[in-house]
């Protein structure tokens, strides 16, 4: 079958389609003939060989697809051939037919078309799983979000406020922040030209949560951002350098600071999110309360230019490949 192959570690061009091996299917997988796949720092990152695929996992990149059930194996019965489904993945995504673990598996919401489902899982089960199911964000509290027009951020915004909670966000032009702000931001900060320390102390006692994909060089301001007894996640270090760190305004706050990923993840893991999910998220999605914000459809062939459309940083929202 055909695939998104990285002929070498580098930049986009590197990104070709190839021939790989056809996916073998376990007693608890689902094979899936793939509509489109999202696309993630994460495989940017792996393209430049920082970020390699988790053992058992295929070498081409891919964390998230959606498309029809082809086949599945002999102890699957929660789907049927020809279901339309989106999933979580580990790796290979970018490619006609992909299999994975039934927990993996969701099926696609009504209100979400087949292709912009792939650009819905991921962001999902990034933002359930470390705004919601770690730090416990409550309604009334206030979530912070750096990078508030990304994939991660426009879920992040919509799911907090269909949870009650207020949001504040930064990015880099009023154009993302007028984005933001339609998706029900609250506290818009432009990191250019505002420090959002100084507005969070403006607005109130800081973030009880703070989600944060730029790393090091946030460190120290991020926990001056913090309130009382709250928590800083770290999903990323998107900035390149690291932080020092004076632990005692840490300590006075009671503040956490958690790094966390989410692909090399167990299966039972992961099938746990994607639970929580299905529960949680998906009834705000059937109700439209939230929905994935997709910026770009670029065919699988054009890897290589859906990469740089998201390293230039110009996008708001996803950006998916279709098969």
């Amino acid at each position: 079958m055909k695939a998104v192959v990285i002929s070498s570690f580098g930049g986009p061009e590197v990104l070709q389609l190839g021939d790989v091996p056809e996916p073998t299917v376990g007693p608890r997988d689902v094979l899936i003939n793939v509509a489109a796949a999202g696309v993630n720092r994460a495989d940017v990152s792996q393209r430049e060989g920082n970020y390699p695929a988790p053992k058992g996992a295929p070498e081409w990149p891919g964390l998230e697809v959606s498309g029809t059930v082809a086949a599945l194996g002999h102890e699957v019965s929660e789907f049927a051939v020809g279901d339309e489904v989106c999933a979580l993945l580990s790796g290979g995504g970018y490619a006609e037919r992909v299999s994975v673990p039934v927990e993996q598996v969701l099926p696609i919401p009504s209100t979400v078309s087949l292709v912009d489902a792939a650009g819905l899982v991921e962001v999902a089960a990034t933002v359930w799983s470390n705004v919601f199911l770690l730090a416990d964000l409550r309604a009334g509290e206030t979530l912070l979000v750096h990078g508030g027009s990304s994939g991660i951020g426009t879920m992040a915004i919509q799911l907090a406020r269909a949870r009650g909670a207020r949001v504040a966000v930064t990015a880099g032009s009023d154009t993302k922040l007028d984005a933001c702000r339609e998706l029900g931001a609250e506290i818009l900060i432009n990191y250019k030209t505002q420090d959002f320390v100084e507005r969070l102390k403006a607005e109130g006692p800081g973030a009880q949560v703070i989600l944060d994909s730029v790393g090091g060089s946030y460190l120290e301001r991020n926990v001056r951002a913090l309130a009382l007894d709250g928590h800083l996640l770290n999903i990323g270090n998107l900035g390149g350098t690291p932080g020092l760190l004076n632990f005692g305004p840490l300590m006075m706050k009671r503040g956490t600071i958690h790094a966390t990923s989410l692909r090399a993840r167990s299966a039972a893991a992961k099938g746990a999110i994607v639970s929580s999910l299905r529960e949680n998220v998906w009834p705000l999605i059937e109700n439209r309360e939230v929905k994935p914000v997709i910026f770009a459809r670029i065919p699988l062939a054009e890897a290589a230019e859906a990469h740089r459309l998201l390293e230039s940083s110009t996008h708001i929202g996803k950006v998916v490949l279709t098969t």
